[in-house]
């Protein structure tokens, strides 16, 4: 028997720290501070909190690190766990928080996540790739790259429409008081700027950040009996994964996010048609596109139709990532994405967009092998 959880769970409240470069900072006391602010803007006194959901950072994996963040913040969670499905683990966590609540295992969690490879070590990112290095394949961006090379010339993409992702991004992030980056860019300016893995140049990547994220999750009727001020409704989420290597897929040009959004859309029961705005994982520009595609904004090999003419910036058919992405606000990746649907949905986001009732989010993990979608409410 399938149970609907649609609506089911809210985000009742969110917390961050700034971003960019915060030096003597520790991952257990970035993560203290946003899971403070968190509890606070849901009006939930931590003894009420049972269970803690954590990414590892990246950047330094530690054992027992969910049961070192429990103990920093005075947490007693009885259920929850330390994830690791990359960028995808934000959104993973807040589902099978979901799930656990309507399974009565739990009743409020708050999912989190902290890192520091801006002052600490970006050393993850940069790591040789098996035994192709021994013929240049380091780090991400190689990655990445190459995943874009074969878009380009199967699909016909073309680099202005890999500009016009980190053209919305850095306008979005540029009016965000809280951005990490505030330099709007042009077209132009991005087309003139020389290549670092082509067809990759600096302002295809995303920003390399310090910081921290939380969220609180309850159920609907919990929220509505606590008097949460502004909870917002978890419509629908689905996961997808792709387990083989960049190397070894049959398809370059296509992700699991297409069953991670049908998942998402069916739990919602919503179509494309319905979603007023878009927070998409952005830790390179081709990123955006092949999750346009992926999602059904636009058919394969028309997504450059789709993004071009100030499309996806906010006054356009679907702006997306209203607040910067990880190109702009903060490369730490995935949960800033959430908190700015959650601003949207509640009406409070510096980039509002006029009516806006529903909202997907889509985080991403290790080099496309992992995806998660969310669908937030009013």
């Amino acid at each position: 028997m399938t149970t609907n959880l649609s609506g089911k769970s809210v985000i009742a409240g969110i917390g961050a720290t700034k971003f960019g470069a915060l030096p003597g900072r520790s991952t257990i006391s970035m993560n203290v501070e946003a899971i403070r602010k968190a509890l606070q803007d849901a009006g939930v006194e931590k003894d009420a909190v049972d269970a803690l959901w954590v990414k590892c950072p990246t950047s330094k994996f530690e054992l027992m690190y969910g049961q070192k963040i429990a103990e920093a913040t005075g947490l007693q969670p009885r259920i929850g766990g330390v994830w690791d499905q990359g960028g995808a683990s934000n959104i993973m966590m807040i589902s099978y928080a979901a799930m656990a609540i309507e399974a009565g295992q739990c009743e409020i969690a708050v999912i989190c996540f902290a890192d520091n490879p801006k002052t600490g070590s970006a050393a993850s990112y940069s790591r040789p790739r098996g035994d192709d290095a021994l013929y240049g394949w380091f780090a991400t961006l190689s990655s990445y790259a190459m995943i874009a090379r074969r878009h380009m010339g199967e699909l016909g993409t073309r680099r202005e429409d890999l500009g016009a992702v980190a053209v919305a991004s850095r306008r979005h992030g540029a009016q965000n008081p809280n951005a990490q980056l505030r330099k709007a860019l042009t077209l132009d300016e991005y087309m003139a700027l020389p290549p670092m893995v082509a067809p990759f140049c600096r302002d295809d990547c995303a920003l390399v950040s310090d910081g921290a994220g939380a969220v609180v999750v309850m159920s609907a009727e919990r929220a509505k009996k606590m008097g949460v001020k502004k909870p917002v409704p978890i419509l629908g989420f689905g996961h997808g994964q792709t387990s083989w290597e960049v190397a070894q897929r049959p398809d370059m040009t296509s992700t699991q996010a297409k069953i991670a959004a049908e998942t998402a859309f069916k739990m919602a029961g919503l179509s494309r048609k319905d979603i007023d705005v878009a927070q998409i994982y952005d830790c390179f520009t081709i990123t955006v596109l092949m999750t346009l595609e992926d999602y059904g904004f636009a058919k394969r090999g028309q997504i450059g139709d789709f993004v071009k003419g100030g499309n996806i910036e906010i006054g356009g058919e679907l702006p997306v990532n209203t607040s910067g992405g990880l190109l702009s606000e903060t490369g730490m990746p995935g949960m800033q994405l959430i908190h700015e649907g959650v601003r949207q949905m509640r009406g409070e986001a510096t980039l509002q967009v006029k009516n806006a009732k529903h909202c997907i989010i889509s985080n991403q993990g290790g080099v496309m092998h992992t995806h998660a979608s969310l669908i937030l409410g009013q």
